[in-house]
């Protein structure tokens, strides 16, 4: 490959596996998403196999939000003080006692419902630590040059591990529902391998202390700055409306049924789209039309999910689910590298914590929010909702955000 002089230019993906830092959080990434997913898939089953309950799989996404909230933007200062390794490490460990926690209630002959719920406490505790302080670390693993496909190389790990854990934690479940957590246990331990073995500087010394004043500071970045307010926004409110995840348990059983082997393909499907779709990113990242392209995304996203609520055939819910994916891949790919290009690294942490709190709270609440109005209206009915609901977001925000809608191009933090 040359570049407009001439000169001979290195591949992209070569260039990035050349980053041996950047390799090792990659492979960690990979193992942790692969046990977690795993292990919440578990946990979704269980608790409606029990239960029976739409609103109980809402709660779970609830219990998550309440350490999303409460600790991020904690997490997100310290993250500016101290090595961010450290803090991915300590997230890891929080994931394995969670699976420890899963474990033993398989291994009980009463499923306790409310350990599964601790469990799912735990887990967003440890997701509020690992994915502000993981987000954050990946710029100072690569040259400047290569953070957006880094950004997507990323992303691309999250979703085989989003793909393959719960195919591979749904088949499991069906013969053996011990094993599920006992091999997420061997991937959060492989994740904090890879991490140890991570090699790179930490903050400089002499970072501003943590006052109320600097946990907060990221915010008032956010606020000054009207196209990240926008977009971190859109996905919040997008995801908060149009998440189906907690119908996924109710769709597999009572609509598709497809059993818990169908719950880990529909599970798995978003995740085909998203893979495929940051695979493409890595190799031809998105240099121009960033605004509109994202908004497309968004609308696409919308038609995707009203047509898995309407589906009753298991390919055409996966490939809908497919396409709700790939259409998100691409918007968290712009969000994560605008939110990290156009970002000094000292407010790195902090303004990725905003951004994870945005997303948690969208994921965690949209859980809750389909698993309420479920219990209420219907399944089928709150998914079409929820479709319809980011269709008209998009183009709301399209008038309240113009300047979001006419980026062309990320530019580079002011130094």
């Amino acid at each position: 490959m040359t570049d407009l002089t001439g000169t001979e230019t290195p591949p992209v993906l070569p260039a990035l596996i050349r980053q041996r830092p950047f390799v090792l959080f990659w492979f960690a990434r990979l193992t942790v998403t692969l046990g977690y997913h795993m292990l919440v898939l578990a946990i979704a089953w269980t608790i409606y196999d029990v239960t029976g309950s739409a609103f109980d799989l809402g709660l779970v996404g609830l219990i998550q939000f309440v350490p999303a909230v409460v600790l991020t933007l904690l997490v997100g200062h310290v993250a500016d003080r101290y090595d961010r390794r450290h803090i991915v490490r300590l997230a890891q460990a929080i994931y394995t006692l969670a699976a420890v926690i899963v474990l033993a209630v398989m291994l009980s002959a009463a499923k306790s419902v409310n350990l599964l719920f601790i469990a799912v406490f735990l887990l967003g505790c440890a997701r509020a630590f690992e994915l502000p302080a993981g987000s954050s670390l990946v710029p100072s693993l690569v040259p400047q040059s290569l953070v957006s496909r880094a950004v997507a190389a990323w992303a691309s790990a999250n979703q085989t591990a989003v793909i393959c854990g719960p195919a591979a934690g749904g088949l499991i479940y069906a013969f053996n529902p011990p094993l599920v957590p006992s091999l997420s246990l061997i991937f959060f331990g492989a994740a904090m391998t890879f991490v140890t073995l991570i090699k790179v500087g930490g903050p400089p010394a002499g970072r501003e202390p943590p006052t109320l004043s600097s946990v907060l500071a990221g915010f008032k970045f956010v606020r000054t700055r009207n196209r990240l307010l926008g977009v971190l926004s859109l996905d919040l409110i997008v995801i908060l409306l149009g998440s189906v995840t907690a119908l996924l348990p109710i769709y597999a059983r009572d609509i598709l049924d497809a059993g818990p082997q169908g719950l880990g393909l529909l599970r798995s499907a978003p995740a085909i789209g998203a893979l495929l779709t940051t695979i493409a990113l890595s190799r031809w990242p998105i240099e121009r039309r960033i605004g509109p392209v994202m908004f497309g995304v968004v609308g696409l996203f919308g038609v995707a999910t009203i047509v898995f609520a309407l589906s009753k055939s298991l390919p055409l819910s996966m490939v809908a689910l497919a396409v709700l994916g790939a259409s998100d891949a691409v918007s968290v790919v712009i969000r994560f590298s605008l939110v990290q290009i156009e970002t000094p690294d000292a407010m790195r942490g902090r303004v990725s914590a905003i951004n994870y709190l945005f997303v948690g709270t969208s994921n965690t609440l949209g859980e809750f929010e389909s698993g309420a109005v479920a219990a209420l209206i219907g399944v089928v009915p709150t998914a079409v909702l929820g479709g319809v609901g980011s269709l008209l977001v998009a183009a709301i925000w399209m008038m309240l955000f113009p300047s979001l809608r006419k980026i062309d191009r990320f530019q580079p933090a002011e130094k």
